[in-house]
C-alpha cells in the first residue's frame, strides 16, 4: 500500500514539473550550476592531488635530501637580517658520506651542471634546455627513476670516470628518433658519450620537464662544468621506513659534524624528507577544497530560496487541488509528503545533472592540465548529500503550508 501511495505521489509530482516546466527548468539549472561549482573543482583538486602524489612519491616515501636552505629571515630586536645558508661544497658532499654510515642506508651525491645545454647526435641537435646532471651510481635508484631501456651506471663506470649518459624518454621522441638510442654517441660540450640508457618518461611537474635531461657521472660532469659555487645534494635512501626518523637524526649530527658546527649554533643546512614535501604542497590544496565549497555554498542558497519560491507558488496555484484531495479524507502527512516528493525530485535532478556537468568539466580541466584523474566519489557523494538537504530545507516550508490549508477555504479558492 506504501509503496503504491509512493508511486502515485511521483505520478503526481511530474505532472506538477510538466504543468510549470519553465520555473522547474530555471530551478533545476540553479541547483545545477551550484552542484556544477562544487564537483568541478572537487574534481580537480582530486586530479591534482593525484598528480603531486604520483610525481613525487617517485622520490621514495623512505628518502631525504640534505641540501641547501633557502635565505630565511630572522628577527634580531626590531631589524631583521637576512641569513644565507652556505652552499654544500664537494668536499663536504664527499666527506659526508664518507662518514655517514647508517645501516640500510645509500646515500648519493649529484648536482645540476647546466639546464640550458645543447646536445648534439650526427647532423642534429637539441634546443639549449637539456637538463645536464652530475650523478653517481646510485642517484637513480634515490631518485625513484627507473630505466626503460638499457641499464642505469654502475660503479666500475663512476670509479673510472667513463663518458657514459643515460638520456631522458624525450630524447626516444626528438634526436634519437628512429634509432636505437643504446649505444649510440651523443655530444656535449665537444665530449663525446655513449648512450648506456633511458629513463621512463616521467612528464613535467609544474612545468618543468623531467625527461629533457641527461645524466653523466659526476667526476666527469665537474671536469666540463667548472662554474663557482657550486651547490651539491645529498640523497639518502633508507631501506626500512621505521629506521628513517633514527637515519634522518644520524644524518644531521654527521652534516653538523662536517660543518663544524658548535652544540649552541643552529644547522645551517636543510634536510627535507620526500614525505613532508608531499604533505605541505597537499596542504595547499585544501583551500581549493574550501573555495569550491564556498562558491557553492552561496550558489546553493540561492537554489533554495528559488526552489522554495516555486513550491509556494505552486502551493497556491493548486489551493484548489489541495481542497478537494483533503475534501475526500486525505490526510494532512499525505498531502505534506505529496509537495515534499516534489521538491525531493527538482532537488535530485538538478544534482544529477549538476554532478555530471562538474565531472566533465573537471574531466576537461584536468587533461588540459595534464593531471591525472580518477572518479571523484567524495564531491559525487558531498553533491547529493548537498542537493538533498537542499530539497529537505526548501520543501519543508511549502508542504507543512500545503498540509495546514483549510479544506473548506481551500474549495472557495479561485
Amino acid at each position: 500500500m506504501m509503496l503504491k501511495l509512493f508511486k502515485e505521489n511521483i505520478r503526481i509530482a511530474f505532472g506538477s514539473i510538466k504543468t510549470q516546466l519553465l520555473r522547474t527548468i530555471l530551478t533545476v539549472l540553479i541547483i545545477a550550476i551550484g552542484i556544477t561549482a562544487l564537483v568541478g573543482i572537487l574534481t580537480v583538486v582530486t586530479a591534482l592531488e593525484n598528480t603531486i602524489s604520483t610525481n613525487f612519491a617517485s622520490m621514495g616515501a623512505n628518502t631525504f635530501n640534505i641540501n641547501q636552505y633557502e635565505n630565511n629571515l630572522k628577527n634580531r630586536g626590531s631589524n631583521e637580517r637576512e641569513i644565507v645558508n652556505p652552499i654544500i661544497s664537494y668536499p663536504e658532499a664527499v666527506a659526508f658520506k664518507n662518514k655517514y654510515k647508517y645501516p640500510f642506508t645509500e646515500t648519493s651525491l649529484s648536482f645540476t651542471a647546466t639546464k640550458t645545454a645543447e646536445v648534439k647526435y650526427s647532423d642534429r641537435k637539441t634546443d639549449p634546455e637539456i637538463t645536464i646532471l652530475g650523478v653517481d651510481e646510485h642517484f637513480i635508484a634515490n631518485s625513484g627513476l627507473e630505466v626503460s631501456l638499457g641499464r642505469s651506471f654502475n660503479q666500475f663506470d663512476i670509479d673510472n670516470n667513463t663518458y657514459s649518459c643515460v638520456v631522458g624518454s624525450d630524447f626516444e621522441k626528438g634526436l634519437l628518433k628512429d634509432v636505437n638510442p643504446i649505444d649510440k654517441i651523443i655530444s656535449i660540450r665537444g665530449a663525446r658519450f655513449k648512450v648506456i640508457g633511458v629513463l621512463k618518461e616521467k612528464g613535467s611537474t609544474f612545468g618543468n620537464s623531467q625527461d629533457l635531461r641527461v645524466l653523466i657521472p659526476i667526476q666527469v660532469a665537474r671536469s666540463l662544468f667548472t662554474a663557482p659555487n657550486i651547490n651539491y645534494t645529498l640523497s639518502v635512501m633508507v631501506a626500512k621506513k621505521e629506521l628513517l626518523d633514527e637515519a634522518i637524526d644520524n644524518a644531521t649530527s654527521t652534516m653538523r659534524r662536517v660543518r663544524k658546527l658548535s652544540p649552541i649554533r643552529e644547522n645551517n643546512f636543510g634536510i627535507g624528507r620526500s614525505d613532508d614535501l608531499i604533505n605541505r604542497i597537499l596542504g595547499i590544496t585544501k583551500y581549493l577544497g574550501w573555495a569550491s565549497w564556498i562558491i557553492s555554498v552561496i550558489t546553493i542558497l540561492g537554489s533554495s530560496i528559488a526552489l522554495m519560491n516555486i513550491m509556494i507558488v505552486s502551493v497556491t496555484e493548486r489551493t484548489r487541488e489541495i481542497g478537494v484531495r483533503k475534501a475526500l479524507g486525505a490526510k494532512k502527512t499525505t498531502i505534506a509528503v505529496q509537495f515534499f516528493i516534489e521538491t525531493l525530485l527538482i532537488g535530485q535532478i538538478g544534482g544529477l545533472i549538476g554532478i555530471i556537468i562538474g565531472i566533465l568539466l573537471g574531466f576537461a580541466i584536468a587533461t588540459a592540465m595534464s593531471f591525472v584523474f580518477v572518479v571523484p566519489w567524495v564531491a559525487i557523494f558531498a553533491a547529493f548529500a548537498t542537493s538533498f538537504t537542499v530539497a529537505i530545507v526548501s520543501g519543508l516550508y511549502p508542504a507543512i503550508k500545503a498540509a495546514k490549508l483549510d479544506p473548506i477555504e481551500a474549495l472557495r479558492y479561485e
